[in-house]
């Protein structure tokens, strides 16, 4: 094996995989709360959806957990699922539309890098919506390592940019 190899650059995650114990319900979340669209369904097992009509960013199926419970929060397994938005603007819409539907959230955060918004979706699985700030305000350490960190993301600031 050679340990000098580099994932090319242009590599992207192009698609998640759920299991969900309720198509509908789930569809409820992804579909009708964040919007995405819906290209496909695979009987009433599973259905892809897709954000500008890609074949699928997300695959929502019931194949092995039909009628399931939760998502176990300290077991092996996926941690969350992050949908990067193109812009702070449309942040701050997803974050009004779930603030007027009053859903929860788990955490928001400023990283430096970006802005996030945490949730669970029906099933438990772990939900990141979030946008990235230009690379050129990335804060970075001395020798130019990126700087992230955690810190409380301002609401209000994020919901302003829907009046400008």
């Amino acid at each position: 094996m050679d340990n000098q190899y580099t994932i090319p650059p242009q590599t992207q995650i192009g698609h998640v995989h759920l299991k969900v114990a309720d198509l509908d319900r789930a569809l409820g979340f992804y579909r009708d709360l964040l919007g995405f669209e819906l290209i496909t369904m695979y009987g009433a097992q599973a259905a892809f959806i897709s954000a500008g009509g890609y074949h699928h960013h997300i695959g929502l199926n019931t194949w092995h957990s039909k009628g399931a419970g939760r998502a176990v929060e300290n077991a092996v397994g996926l941690y969350h699922t992050a949908i990067l938005y193109p812009t702070r603007r449309d942040l701050a819409a997803i974050l009004k539309r779930l603030l007027d539907a009053k859903y929860p959230f788990t955490g928001a955060s400023d990283h430096g890098v970006s802005e996030a918004l945490y949730l669970d979706d029906p099933d438990g699985n772990g939900v990141e919506l979030y946008w990235d700030k230009p690379r050129d305000q990335w804060p970075t350490r001395p020798g130019g390592a990126i700087e992230m960190y955690t810190r409380p993301l301002d609401l209000q600031s994020l919901l302003a940019t829907l009046e400008t």
